[in-house]
């Protein structure tokens, strides 16, 4: 496996371009986020990465994690990596300084947090689970809840953790059957849960679990959800830990990749009941659990970038060394092969356009959060929620397919372990699964957000889009042609919204069935427009070239996705006894 090397150059590009990181430098509470301050994060960030981090990655691939006698052990230098994070203060860069934190913008930490998953994805989930527990917290706790978990959990002292899967209940919560019984001031959860990430550790002396479990009297289905805190360790009045919870890692699940993460199964009450403390209101935990979740979702979409980023650093450095034939345009090593040139293009134009989507993506959520007008930060709030499926769900399906053309630029070498290619696939195939199916984000995309408002939103988005492009002075040979391409894929979608917007009112499930591939022509032609923004904003020819090809050859793939969003029927009309 190849050394990992922050791209720092095009991370500072999709900060300015993309994120927007110094208009929001002037937005209210984030004045400290001046120009040489973000340098300054970003080299430290990027030392610790390469440093520390990364090194790491093969270790933990090949030492996974372990269950001994109810402990749960990190592979060797983990534990000792996660104390060097903790201390250097990364733990509180996003959060507000009331609360412990740095108060930097969420576009900022998004760049780190790429660092982060890109030197070893296995390590990084563990604060990236903290970020949304803490988010719930701040936004659904109570003040004691507030005072009590979130200042440890912003420091790093202590962990968070999602407890939503079941056995029987995946994607559907509604079927979840751990129980909570009301006692005074708190509750008794019993119960288990499966493919909780770092559930059990090392790394730290607490860890506060966010849980999902069912009231005897509540309402059937998801809308009988209430959420509690279970943290391992009960915490006393003062800070201080008491006595263990009554809960416990019973296994360890053995995975296709991402080893070195610990997923465990949790088993809640064997002796008793485990003590919880309800969040927000009994049967409304699902409204407070969506808060961590739509976090995570964004930044699984930033994990399926900088998976993206690592394969194609080890797939370009590979191809730079390895001689194999004859080139027909000169030079010694596959490089110069055209048809490895065209992988290796395509692997970086599918990874710098995931990066532009997830950055812009921050960026709209720092307006929408910190902008002085109401009516901007609702309007932000609008495009926030439009693009989190989309960011999820398209940066991760660019990861696996950069991850694989990543093992096919190695040819027979990427099937073997030894070079690391085949533990970027490994590891980047869980991202497309991770907080909803990528199905689920596109029926998410489609019911909740074009149905919803009737397409206003994305109409909003699609205008802003084809007026940007119309507004580019630079009138290149390449400007022209990306031009060509995205005015067609905006057609194309504005086209299709109509259609599935007058499908849905007579056969909802044949304009479902088109999800998927409308998700996926709405974020490749975003995308591109994004691309192609940087393009006219640069002299840089490699960054202009990038962006022409992604506009070549894989917008017009997706502008011609228009039969398979509705070819419904076709889906919807074939027997599943015929399976």
């Amino acid at each position: 496996m190849t050394d990992y090397i922050a791209p720092l150059d095009d991370i500072r590009f999709a900060l300015s371009t993309f994120a927007g990181l110094d208009e929001i430098a002037t937005l209210p509470g984030y004045g400290q986020a001046t120009a040489d301050l973000a340098e300054a994060v970003l080299e430290e960030a990027a030392k610790l990465a390469a440093g520390v981090l990364a090194p790491l990655n093969v270790i933990g691939d090949r030492q996974p994690s372990v269950l001994e006698n109810g402990v749960v052990r990190t592979p060797p230098g983990f534990a000792e990596a996660y104390r060097q994070y903790a201390e250097g203060g990364w733990n509180g860069l996003p959060f507000a300084e009331e609360i412990g934190g740095q108060g930097l913008p969420l576009a900022l930490s998004t760049a780190v947090l790429e660092m982060w998953n890109s030197a070893n994805l296995s390590f990084a989930l563990c604060p990236l689970l903290n970020i949304g527990a803490v988010e719930l917290l701040e936004a659904h706790g109570s003040p004691e809840q507030k005072a009590l978990y979130i200042p440890k959990m912003v420091s790093g002292a202590w962990t968070g953790t999602m407890n939503l899967t079941e056995p029987q209940a995946g994607s559907d919560l509604g079927a979840i059957r751990t129980r909570a019984i009301r006692e005074g001031d708190c509750y008794r959860i019993t119960g288990q849960k499966i493919f909780i990430t770092y559930g059990e550790h090392d790394f730290t002396p607490n860890i506060i679990h966010l849980v999902l479990a069912r009231l005897p009297d509540g309402p059937a289905g998801s809308k009988g959800l209430s959420l509690f805190v279970v943290p391992k360790f009960l915490v006393n009045p003062d800070g201080s830990l008491g006595e263990r919870n009554d809960l416990r890692c019973v296994s360890l699940e053995h995975k296709l990749g991402i080893h070195a993460s610990p997923t465990c199964v949790m088993s809640y009450g064997d002796n008793g009941g485990a003590i919880g403390f309800l969040v927000g209101q009994e049967n409304r935990g699902i409204e407070c659990m969506f808060t961590m979740m739509n976090s995570a979702r964004l930044n699984v979409g930033l994990e399926g970038v900088a998976i993206a980023e690592r394969a194609y650093q080890q797939a370009r450095d590979f191809a730079r060394d390895r001689v194999q034939g004859r080139p027909a345009t000169g030079g010694a090593s596959i490089l110069y092969h055209p048809d490895v040139r065209r992988m290796l293009l395509h692997m970086r134009s599918l990874t710098e356009a995931a990066r532009a989507l997830a950055y812009f993506a921050a960026g709209t959520l720092d307006r929408a959060r910190h902008h002085e007008s109401s009516a901007e930060r609702q309007r932000q709030q609008r495009l926030a929620d439009l693009l989190t499926p989309m960011v999820k769900a398209w940066c991760t399906d660019a990861a696996v397919e950069v991850a694989s053309l990543g093992v096919q630029v190695h040819g027979g070498m990427g099937f073997i372990e030894e070079t690391g290619a085949a533990q970027h696939y490994r590891d980047a195939r869980i991202t497309p699964i991770y907080e909803g199916t990528n199905g689920i984000q596109a029926l998410d995309l489609l019911g909740r957000k074009l149905l919803r408002d009737e397409g206003a939103a994305a109409r909003e988005l699609l205008g802003a889009m084809r007026a940007n492009l119309a507004a580019i002075e630079n009138q290149s040979d390449d400007l022209q042609v990306m031009r060509v391409h995205l005015t067609e894929g905006i057609a194309k979608i504005e086209e299709t919204i109509a259609w599935l917007l007058d499908r849905a009112k007579s056969d909802l499930p044949q304009a479902l069935a088109g999800a998927t591939p409308f998700l996926e022509l709405f974020g490749t032609v975003a995308c591109g427009w994004l691309l192609a923004r940087g393009a006219a904003s640069t002299d840089d020819q490699s960054r202009v070239l990038t962006a022409r090809f992604f506009a070549e050859q894989v917008v017009p793939a997706a502008s011609a996705l228009g039969p398979a969003i509705k070819g419904g029927a076709t889906v919807m009309g074939f027997d599943p006894d015929r399976f």
